[in-house]
């Protein structure tokens, strides 16, 4: 029973935004996830997927993403991303699960799920700015990220409390970078630190490969799991 995770696969079977458009590592980018998927991944195995899994503005829109998903090898343990605007209420979603018999799906949303000798701890995390990590103007009426941040770190806090009681070692899983270039938030840095997890994984990036796959920053180890850094392949996390 080993653990694996990609984030970021932007599958949009069910409304027709594909991510090839963007030529390079995304030209056919499902038929690459699928192949590379099958060829490292067990039934027995876990994958984790820390946000922006579909392109679907509602369920019923998502349900083909998610068959797609469903027909892959081992149990998914699927978290929120930026662009998963299909995301509504834990029972919503697990009632769309049984409906459409996905059997292999379920959602970690400030919460934690043991897979094999880990404790996944996941929740979205938040760019400080994310405005300048986008290299985008900042929006108008700019939201207050004070705020933002302090709920986030909320939220990564009940799923480390969560992890911890599952026991095992903690690792997080976060959609947003907590840190990437010169950006640190240290309100979520820190409460990774203060529960001692080592090993934290994020999605969100792409398109900029020259990036080391992993960091240390006060004693976390930080490492890039989007999708098109590691070509379609699941990263293995633990290998059992």
């Amino acid at each position: 029973m080993s653990v694996f995770a990609i984030a970021d696969t932007h599958l949009c079977f069910g409304r027709a935004r594909p991510m090839d458009r963007f030529g390079g590592r995304w030209q056919n980018y499902t038929d690459k996830l699928s192949s590379r998927w099958r060829a490292v991944v067990d039934d027995d195995d876990t994958v984790v997927v820390p946000g922006d899994v579909s392109w679907a503005m509602t369920l019923e829109e998502a349900a083909p993403d998610f068959a797609f998903l469903d027909a892959l090898p081992g149990r998914k343990l699927i978290g929120k991303g930026n662009h998963d605007y299909w995301w509504t209420s834990t029972s919503k979603l697990r009632a769309f699960c049984e409906r459409n018999g996905f059997g292999t799906i379920s959602f970690v949303h400030n919460g934690a799920s043991r897979a094999d000798d880990i404790s996944v701890a996941m929740t979205r995390g938040w760019f400080y700015d994310e405005s300048a990590q986008d290299g985008a103007p900042a929006p108008t009426g700019e939201p207050d990220y004070d705020k933002l941040v302090a709920r986030e770190a909320v939220r990564l806090r009940t799923s480390l409390e969560a992890a911890r009681e599952s026991g095992g070692e903690i690792v997080a899983f976060l959609h947003f970078p907590p840190v990437f270039g010169g950006f640190v938030c240290e309100s979520i840095t820190g409460i990774l630190e203060e529960y001692g997890v080592r090993r934290c994984y994020y999605g969100h990036i792409h398109g900029v490969y020259a990036l080391p796959r992993t960091f240390s920053y006060s004693g976390v180890d930080y490492t890039i799991i989007s999708a098109d850094y590691l070509d379609f392949t699941p990263y293995p996390v633990s290998i059992t």
